[in-house]
């Protein structure tokens, strides 16, 4: 009896999410508000990330890569229009599909935004060596590949212009 008790205990202990849902909330926060400035959401940075990462690419196929229903990408879309970081044109293969390319100014803000958020990691992660760093940024890519095989995970972080 007492031994099941023990063992149930350790499990709890032991348990991911809430320590994740913990951290994630932290980072959250103060990505959020060290993003506040550019004014770019993590929802916007994910966005020109793939467009720097993969290219241009079509709504649809930025749909998909999001996991975002295509009317939601579309207001996305025009958010990021608006502020002059991304372009949209017509595809010259299928007249009823655009384009969404990042333009310079999205690649200025996206390098901006991920020097601000490396601050953040930095205070965040600051308990772990740069090889713990690089053991659990390992073990969360492949956490996250295998429920998410839609949104490939790049383990470089996007290069930014000299």
């Amino acid at each position: 009896m007492i031994s099941t008790t023990v063992e149930t205990h350790k499990a709890v202990d032991n348990q991911l999410l809430p320590l994740l849902e913990h951290l994630a909330r932290l980072g959250r926060r103060a990505g959020e508000s060290k993003l506040a400035p550019g004014g770019l959401r993590p929802r916007h940075l994910i966005a020109l990330r793939l467009l720097s990462e993969q290219g241009p690419a079509n709504q649809q196929g930025l749909a998909d890569s999001l996991s975002l229903d295509p009317s939601n990408v579309v207001g996305l879309l025009n958010e990021l229009e608006e502020r002059e970081l991304v372009t949209r044109r017509r595809d010259r293969g299928d007249r009823r599909r655009h384009i969404v390319e990042l333009s310079p100014r999205g690649e200025e803000e996206l390098c901006t935004a991920y020097a601000r958020l490396r601050l953040v990691e930095d205070d965040l992660f600051s308990a772990l060596s740069t090889d713990e760093r690089a053991t659990l940024y390992d073990l969360l890519v492949r956490a996250v590949g295998v429920t998410s095989p839609r949104c490939p995970v790049v383990e470089e972080p996007p290069t930014c212009p000299a």
